[in-house]
């Protein structure tokens, strides 16, 4: 779809050069978007590899370890229906602590991992189970440290203050993860508050045997039949 979306955009700018007469601007603004995009790519990748040194540095020394140790409480409350002792623990533990520091390439594998074990514990494989929604949850609004991605971009196109931008990343995604959390919780709630009931082919369990009886009496399944005796069961 995202796709789609693109070449609209791009045929619409066409098709508005043409008619307005202005490709010679739509040219240019075409080059000038692909330079700015790779000044910006080596910008960042100074940036990044400083920042990830620096956290890789405190990694190996256990900080995510001990961020992990931290987090373990929150982690329990958060993920209820994960056994006490599961290797998705661990790795939800090491994908919020890498997010925390704004380490999103290694966040990245401890989450894919993460959500592979919380599929083998879920029952029904093709639909995304309360802790897989959960760690997604997480995911997309994790509390952040350091935005090491915007501190970048913000130094590329020459900042005076880049960093600046610490306090208020820092909340709104704590703003971003209560938000999270409090859908998540109030998505459970209403769903554990209601009946199970499995659907198949012919239905809700049960639905066999609200369907009349053949030489049944109307109403009689839902009351009890017995074709034997040809009469109600009360």
């Amino acid at each position: 779809m995202v796709n789609f979306i693109w070449l609209f955009f791009i045929a619409v700018s066409f098709v508005a050069a043409i008619l307005n007469g202005r490709m010679d601007a739509l040219t240019e603004a075409a080059f000038e978007g692909a330079k700015s995009g790779v000044t910006v790519s080596f910008g960042l990748i100074s940036v990044m590899v400083f920042w990830l040194g620096l956290m890789r540095i405190g990694e190996d020394a256990g900080l995510l370890r001990k961020i992990a140790v931290l987090l373990q409480p929150a982690v329990r409350f958060l993920f209820p229906d994960v056994p006490k002792g599961h290797p998705a623990l661990g790795y939800i533990m090491s994908n919020m602590s890498a997010n925390i520091l704004g380490l999103g390439n290694a966040a990245t594998p401890m989450g894919i991992k993460a959500m592979q074990e919380l599929q083998k514990l879920n029952p029904h494989k093709e639909t995304a189970s309360a802790a897989m929604c959960t760690l997604l949850a997480l995911n997309t609004s994790s509390i952040t440290l350091v935005p090491t991605t915007l501190i970048a971009i913000r130094m590329t196109y020459g900042s005076v203050n880049p960093a600046e931008i610490v306090g208020t990343t820092l909340a709104a995604t704590l703003v971003a993860t209560a938000a999270a959390i409090a859908a998540d919780r109030w998505y459970r709630h209403r769903y554990n508050r209601k009946p199970p009931r499995d659907i198949g082919r012919d239905g809700p369990i049960g639905a066999e045997h609200d369907r009349e009886l053949p030489g049944a009496p109307p109403g009689a399944a839902s009351a009890g039949f017995d074709q034997g005796k040809g009469e109600a069961i009360v």
